[in-house]
Protein backbone atom coordinates (compact mmCIF):
# COMPACT_ATOMS: atom_id res chain seq x y z
CA UNK A 1 0.00 0.00 0.00
CA UNK A 2 1.44 3.36 -1.08
CA UNK A 3 2.07 6.20 1.28
CA UNK A 4 1.67 9.89 0.54
CA UNK A 5 4.64 12.16 0.04
CA UNK A 6 4.33 13.23 3.67
CA UNK A 7 5.12 9.74 4.98
CA UNK A 8 1.68 8.76 6.21
CA UNK A 9 -1.71 8.26 4.64
CA UNK A 10 -3.92 11.30 4.31
CA UNK A 11 -7.57 10.93 5.32
CA UNK A 12 -10.18 13.15 3.64
CA UNK A 13 -13.77 13.05 4.81
CA UNK A 14 -16.33 14.19 2.26
CA UNK A 15 -19.86 15.39 2.99
CA UNK A 16 -21.98 15.71 -0.13
CA UNK A 17 -25.63 15.62 -1.04
CA UNK A 18 -26.48 12.33 -2.82
CA UNK A 19 -26.79 14.07 -6.19
CA UNK A 20 -23.26 15.43 -5.85
CA UNK A 21 -21.57 12.14 -5.01
CA UNK A 22 -21.79 10.75 -8.55
CA UNK A 23 -20.32 13.95 -10.01
CA UNK A 24 -17.27 13.79 -7.76
CA UNK A 25 -16.69 10.42 -6.08
CA UNK A 26 -16.08 7.82 -8.77
CA UNK A 27 -14.13 4.56 -8.55
CA UNK A 28 -11.39 5.95 -10.78
CA UNK A 29 -10.82 8.82 -8.34
CA UNK A 30 -10.94 6.58 -5.26
CA UNK A 31 -8.38 4.20 -6.77
CA UNK A 32 -6.03 6.89 -8.10
CA UNK A 33 -6.11 8.83 -4.82
CA UNK A 34 -5.53 5.68 -2.78
CA UNK A 35 -2.47 4.81 -4.86
CA UNK A 36 -1.06 8.23 -3.93
CA UNK A 37 -1.70 7.76 -0.21
CA UNK A 38 -5.05 9.56 0.02
CA UNK A 39 -8.13 7.86 1.45
CA UNK A 40 -11.52 9.40 0.64
CA UNK A 41 -14.00 8.56 3.39
CA UNK A 42 -17.76 9.33 3.32
CA UNK A 43 -19.10 11.39 6.23
CA UNK A 44 -22.45 10.34 7.68
CA UNK A 45 -24.36 13.62 7.72
CA UNK A 46 -26.90 12.13 10.12
CA UNK A 47 -24.25 11.85 12.83
CA UNK A 48 -22.22 14.59 14.55
CA UNK A 49 -19.05 15.35 12.59
CA UNK A 50 -16.88 15.54 15.73
CA UNK A 51 -17.75 11.91 16.49
CA UNK A 52 -16.39 10.73 13.14
CA UNK A 53 -12.93 10.50 11.68
CA UNK A 54 -10.17 11.19 12.32
CA UNK A 55 -9.94 13.41 9.23
CA UNK A 56 -6.96 15.42 8.06
CA UNK A 57 -9.32 17.42 5.87
CA UNK A 58 -13.05 17.77 5.27
CA UNK A 59 -14.43 18.42 1.79
CA UNK A 60 -18.07 19.43 1.68
CA UNK A 61 -20.89 20.89 -0.35
CA UNK A 62 -23.43 21.55 2.40
CA UNK A 63 -24.44 25.00 3.54
CA UNK A 64 -27.18 24.97 6.20
CA UNK A 65 -26.69 26.54 9.62
CA UNK A 66 -26.53 23.19 11.44
CA UNK A 67 -23.71 21.97 9.21
CA UNK A 68 -21.89 25.27 9.62
CA UNK A 69 -22.07 24.82 13.39
CA UNK A 70 -20.70 21.28 13.06
CA UNK A 71 -17.76 22.52 11.00
CA UNK A 72 -16.98 25.15 13.62
CA UNK A 73 -17.03 22.54 16.39
CA UNK A 74 -14.84 20.20 14.34
CA UNK A 75 -12.31 22.99 13.67
CA UNK A 76 -12.11 23.88 17.37
CA UNK A 77 -11.38 20.26 18.22
CA UNK A 78 -9.07 19.74 15.20
CA UNK A 79 -7.33 23.09 14.62
CA UNK A 80 -4.79 21.72 12.13
CA UNK A 81 -7.37 20.04 9.89
CA UNK A 82 -8.23 21.79 6.61
CA UNK A 83 -11.85 22.64 5.77
CA UNK A 84 -12.47 22.78 2.02
CA UNK A 85 -13.96 25.29 1.84
CA UNK A 86 -15.10 27.91 4.42
CA UNK A 87 -18.86 28.39 4.18
CA UNK A 88 -18.57 32.18 4.31
CA UNK A 89 -16.34 32.05 1.22
CA UNK A 90 -18.71 29.71 -0.60
CA UNK A 91 -21.70 31.94 0.11
CA UNK A 92 -20.26 34.74 -2.03
CA UNK A 93 -20.97 32.56 -5.08
CA UNK A 94 -24.62 32.00 -4.12
CA UNK A 95 -25.59 35.55 -4.98
CA UNK A 96 -25.40 36.58 -8.63
CA UNK A 97 -25.54 40.23 -7.65
CA UNK A 98 -22.08 40.08 -6.07
CA UNK A 99 -20.71 36.87 -7.65
CA UNK A 100 -18.71 38.61 -10.36
CA UNK A 101 -17.51 41.56 -8.28
CA UNK A 102 -14.27 39.71 -7.63
CA UNK A 103 -13.47 39.67 -11.37
CA UNK A 104 -13.56 43.47 -11.54
CA UNK A 105 -11.36 43.66 -8.43
CA UNK A 106 -8.60 41.69 -10.18
CA UNK A 107 -8.03 44.63 -12.56
CA UNK A 108 -6.54 42.37 -15.21
CA UNK A 109 -6.01 43.59 -18.73
CA UNK A 110 -8.24 41.87 -21.31
CA UNK A 111 -10.52 40.40 -18.62
CA UNK A 112 -13.91 41.66 -17.54
CA UNK A 113 -17.58 40.82 -17.12
CA UNK A 114 -20.61 41.59 -19.26
CA UNK A 115 -22.58 44.71 -18.45
CA UNK A 116 -25.27 43.75 -15.94
CA UNK A 117 -27.81 45.17 -13.52
CA UNK A 118 -29.77 43.90 -10.53
CA UNK A 119 -33.42 44.74 -10.03
CA UNK A 120 -34.75 44.30 -6.51
CA UNK A 121 -38.34 43.22 -5.91
CA UNK A 122 -38.77 46.25 -3.65
CA UNK A 123 -37.79 48.66 -6.38
CA UNK A 124 -41.32 49.51 -7.51
CA UNK A 125 -40.51 52.95 -8.89
CA UNK A 126 -38.53 51.68 -11.87
CA UNK A 127 -39.70 49.23 -14.52
CA UNK A 128 -37.27 46.69 -15.95
CA UNK A 129 -37.19 48.74 -19.13
CA UNK A 130 -36.23 51.82 -17.10
CA UNK A 131 -33.35 49.88 -15.54
CA UNK A 132 -32.16 48.61 -18.92
CA UNK A 133 -32.20 52.16 -20.29
CA UNK A 134 -30.53 53.66 -17.23
CA UNK A 135 -27.72 51.08 -17.18
CA UNK A 136 -27.18 51.21 -20.93
CA UNK A 137 -27.84 47.49 -21.50
CA UNK A 138 -28.46 46.43 -25.08
CA UNK A 139 -30.65 43.57 -26.26
CA UNK A 140 -30.40 40.61 -26.27
CA UNK A 141 -30.23 40.25 -22.49
CA UNK A 142 -29.98 37.16 -20.28
CA UNK A 143 -32.26 37.21 -17.23
CA UNK A 144 -31.02 35.15 -14.27
CA UNK A 145 -32.38 34.53 -10.79
CA UNK A 146 -30.53 36.26 -7.98
CA UNK A 147 -29.69 33.04 -6.12
CA UNK A 148 -27.11 30.68 -7.61
CA UNK A 149 -27.41 27.59 -5.42
CA UNK A 150 -28.40 23.96 -5.88
CA UNK A 151 -32.15 24.61 -6.19
CA UNK A 152 -34.03 24.09 -9.44
CA UNK A 153 -35.14 27.74 -9.55
CA UNK A 154 -31.52 28.89 -9.53
CA UNK A 155 -31.00 27.37 -12.98
CA UNK A 156 -33.96 29.12 -14.63
CA UNK A 157 -32.68 31.62 -17.19
CA UNK A 158 -34.29 33.49 -20.05
CA UNK A 159 -33.12 35.16 -23.22
CA UNK A 160 -34.81 38.54 -23.60
CA UNK A 161 -34.82 39.72 -27.22
CA UNK A 162 -36.52 43.08 -26.85
CA UNK A 163 -38.30 45.34 -24.38
CA UNK A 164 -41.56 43.37 -24.76
CA UNK A 165 -39.78 40.33 -23.39
CA UNK A 166 -39.15 42.17 -20.13
CA UNK A 167 -42.88 41.94 -19.38
CA UNK A 168 -42.56 38.19 -18.87
CA UNK A 169 -40.04 38.29 -16.02
CA UNK A 170 -40.31 39.62 -12.49
CA UNK A 171 -37.78 40.90 -9.93
CA UNK A 172 -35.65 40.12 -8.10
CA UNK A 173 -33.66 39.46 -11.22
CA UNK A 174 -30.17 39.92 -12.65
CA UNK A 175 -30.05 41.25 -16.19
CA UNK A 176 -26.82 40.47 -18.04
CA UNK A 177 -26.06 41.70 -21.54
CA UNK A 178 -25.59 38.83 -23.98
CA UNK A 179 -22.30 39.03 -25.88
CA UNK A 180 -21.72 37.14 -29.12
CA UNK A 181 -18.83 34.73 -28.57
CA UNK A 182 -18.68 32.38 -31.53
CA UNK A 183 -20.89 29.70 -30.02
CA UNK A 184 -18.12 28.36 -27.79
CA UNK A 185 -17.73 28.73 -24.04
CA UNK A 186 -14.58 28.02 -22.04
CA UNK A 187 -15.18 26.13 -18.82
CA UNK A 188 -12.22 26.45 -16.48
CA UNK A 189 -12.02 23.99 -13.58
CA UNK A 190 -9.88 24.85 -10.58
CA UNK A 191 -8.68 22.53 -7.81
CA UNK A 192 -6.19 24.49 -5.75
CA UNK A 193 -3.14 25.21 -7.91
CA UNK A 194 -4.33 22.75 -10.56
CA UNK A 195 -6.32 24.04 -13.52
CA UNK A 196 -7.94 22.55 -16.62
CA UNK A 197 -9.77 24.39 -19.38
CA UNK A 198 -12.20 22.72 -21.78
CA UNK A 199 -14.24 24.03 -24.70
CA UNK A 200 -17.98 23.47 -24.78
CA UNK A 201 -20.73 24.31 -27.26
CA UNK A 202 -22.62 27.42 -26.23
CA UNK A 203 -25.47 29.58 -27.46
CA UNK A 204 -24.86 30.59 -31.05
CA UNK A 205 -24.25 34.20 -31.99
CA UNK A 206 -27.49 36.15 -32.28
CA UNK A 207 -27.96 38.26 -35.36
CA UNK A 208 -30.34 41.18 -35.89
CA UNK A 209 -32.33 38.91 -38.20
CA UNK A 210 -32.87 36.30 -35.52
CA UNK A 211 -33.85 38.94 -33.02
CA UNK A 212 -36.49 40.25 -35.40
CA UNK A 213 -37.98 36.85 -36.24
CA UNK A 214 -38.54 35.20 -32.90
CA UNK A 215 -40.36 35.37 -29.62
CA UNK A 216 -39.57 38.22 -27.27
CA UNK A 217 -38.74 35.97 -24.32
CA UNK A 218 -37.29 32.47 -24.58
CA UNK A 219 -36.48 30.12 -21.67
CA UNK A 220 -33.02 28.59 -22.00
CA UNK A 221 -34.63 25.16 -22.01
CA UNK A 222 -36.33 26.07 -25.31
CA UNK A 223 -33.56 28.02 -26.93
CA UNK A 224 -32.70 25.52 -29.65
CA UNK A 225 -33.96 27.98 -32.26
CA UNK A 226 -30.70 29.84 -31.96
CA UNK A 227 -28.64 26.72 -32.46
CA UNK A 228 -28.34 26.08 -36.18
CA UNK A 229 -30.68 23.13 -36.69
CA UNK A 230 -28.92 22.16 -39.91
CA UNK A 231 -25.47 22.14 -38.40
CA UNK A 232 -23.91 18.71 -38.84
CA UNK A 233 -21.77 16.96 -36.29
CA UNK A 234 -18.81 17.47 -38.59
CA UNK A 235 -19.33 21.22 -38.91
CA UNK A 236 -19.86 21.50 -35.16
CA UNK A 237 -16.61 19.62 -34.54
CA UNK A 238 -14.79 21.97 -36.93
CA UNK A 239 -16.24 25.01 -35.17
CA UNK A 240 -15.12 23.71 -31.78
CA UNK A 241 -11.65 22.89 -33.08
CA UNK A 242 -11.29 26.30 -34.71
CA UNK A 243 -12.21 28.14 -31.52
CA UNK A 244 -8.98 29.59 -30.19
CA UNK A 245 -8.02 28.83 -26.59
CA UNK A 246 -6.48 31.60 -24.50
CA UNK A 247 -2.83 31.11 -23.55
CA UNK A 248 -2.59 28.70 -20.62
CA UNK A 249 -0.49 31.24 -18.79
CA UNK A 250 -3.41 33.67 -18.90
CA UNK A 251 -5.86 31.01 -17.68
CA UNK A 252 -3.55 30.04 -14.81
CA UNK A 253 -3.10 33.67 -13.80
CA UNK A 254 -6.85 34.33 -13.77
CA UNK A 255 -7.51 31.10 -11.84
CA UNK A 256 -4.86 31.76 -9.19
CA UNK A 257 -5.97 35.33 -8.63
CA UNK A 258 -9.60 34.26 -8.35
CA UNK A 259 -8.68 31.46 -5.93
CA UNK A 260 -6.81 33.76 -3.58
CA UNK A 261 -9.35 36.57 -3.82
CA UNK A 262 -12.26 34.22 -3.03
CA UNK A 263 -10.36 31.99 -0.55
CA UNK A 264 -11.63 28.86 -2.31
CA UNK A 265 -9.98 25.63 -3.48
CA UNK A 266 -12.74 24.08 -5.61
CA UNK A 267 -14.64 26.03 -8.26
CA UNK A 268 -15.07 26.58 -11.95
CA UNK A 269 -15.86 29.61 -14.04
CA UNK A 270 -17.39 30.11 -17.46
CA UNK A 271 -15.48 32.43 -19.76
CA UNK A 272 -16.22 33.64 -23.27
CA UNK A 273 -14.19 35.45 -25.87
CA UNK A 274 -15.86 38.73 -26.79
CA UNK A 275 -16.39 38.64 -30.56
CA UNK A 276 -16.28 42.44 -30.63
CA UNK A 277 -12.73 42.53 -29.22
CA UNK A 278 -10.65 39.50 -30.19
CA UNK A 279 -8.33 39.30 -27.21
CA UNK A 280 -10.82 40.29 -24.51
CA UNK A 281 -12.42 37.63 -22.32
CA UNK A 282 -15.49 37.89 -20.13
CA UNK A 283 -16.32 35.74 -17.10
CA UNK A 284 -20.06 35.20 -17.02
CA UNK A 285 -20.50 32.76 -14.12
CA UNK A 286 -18.60 31.18 -11.22
CA UNK A 287 -19.70 27.95 -9.52
CA UNK A 288 -18.55 26.24 -6.34
CA UNK A 289 -17.57 22.54 -6.32
CA UNK A 290 -18.66 21.75 -9.92
CA UNK A 291 -19.03 18.33 -11.52
CA UNK A 292 -15.34 17.54 -11.95
CA UNK A 293 -16.09 14.11 -13.41
CA UNK A 294 -17.01 15.90 -16.66
CA UNK A 295 -13.37 16.85 -17.08
CA UNK A 296 -11.19 14.30 -18.92
CA UNK A 297 -8.80 12.57 -16.47
CA UNK A 298 -10.09 14.66 -13.60
CA UNK A 299 -8.42 12.23 -11.17
CA UNK A 300 -4.99 13.54 -12.15
CA UNK A 301 -6.14 17.06 -11.32
CA UNK A 302 -7.84 16.44 -7.98
CA UNK A 303 -5.35 14.03 -6.42
CA UNK A 304 -2.44 16.53 -6.58
CA UNK A 305 -4.78 19.05 -4.95
CA UNK A 306 -5.42 16.54 -2.14
CA UNK A 307 -1.66 16.07 -1.69
CA UNK A 308 -1.08 19.84 -1.59
CA UNK A 309 -3.64 20.11 1.20
CA UNK A 310 -1.96 17.17 2.97
CA UNK A 311 1.30 19.10 2.97
CA UNK A 312 -0.51 22.18 4.26
CA UNK A 313 -1.91 20.05 7.10
CA UNK A 314 1.56 18.74 7.97
CA UNK A 315 2.94 22.29 8.02
CA UNK A 316 0.20 23.28 10.46
CA UNK A 317 1.09 20.32 12.64
CA UNK A 318 4.79 21.21 12.54
CA UNK A 319 3.97 24.80 13.41
CA UNK A 320 1.92 23.71 16.40
CA UNK A 321 4.72 21.37 17.52
CA UNK A 322 7.29 24.17 17.27
CA UNK A 323 5.01 26.45 19.24
CA UNK A 324 4.51 23.75 21.90
CA UNK A 325 8.26 23.18 22.12
CA UNK A 326 8.88 26.92 22.48
CA UNK A 327 6.25 27.19 25.20
CA UNK A 328 7.77 24.18 27.00
CA UNK A 329 11.25 25.70 26.71
CA UNK A 330 10.01 29.01 28.10
CA UNK A 331 8.26 27.22 30.97
CA UNK A 332 11.46 25.29 31.78
CA UNK A 333 13.52 28.48 31.66
CA UNK A 334 11.10 30.27 33.97
CA UNK A 335 11.16 27.34 36.38
CA UNK A 336 14.98 27.34 36.39
CA UNK A 337 15.10 31.08 36.99
CA UNK A 338 12.76 30.72 39.95
CA UNK A 339 14.96 27.92 41.31
CA UNK A 340 18.07 30.13 41.04
CA UNK A 341 16.23 32.95 42.75
CA UNK A 342 15.24 30.62 45.61
CA UNK A 343 18.79 29.29 45.95
CA UNK A 344 20.24 32.79 46.03
CA UNK A 345 17.85 33.76 48.79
Amino acid sequence: MSESVTGKRFRIGYALAPRSVSSFIQDSLLIHAKEQGVDLIPIDIDKPLVEQGPFDSVFHKLYDSEWKKQLEEFSLKNPTSIIVDPIESIETLHNRVSMLDVVSQLKMENLGIPLQAFVNSNDSELSLHDVVTREGLKFPIIAKTMLANATADAHQMYLVLNKDGLNGIKPPIVLQEFVNHGGVILKVYVAGDHVKCVKRKSLADISEEKMGNSESLIPFSMISYFADQEQSDESLAKMMEAAEMPPMGFINEVSNKLRHAMNLHLFNYDMIRDSRVGNRYLIIDINYFPGYAKVPEYETMLTPCFLDIAQQKRRREAGNLDQLENETHEADSNAQNKTHETDSN
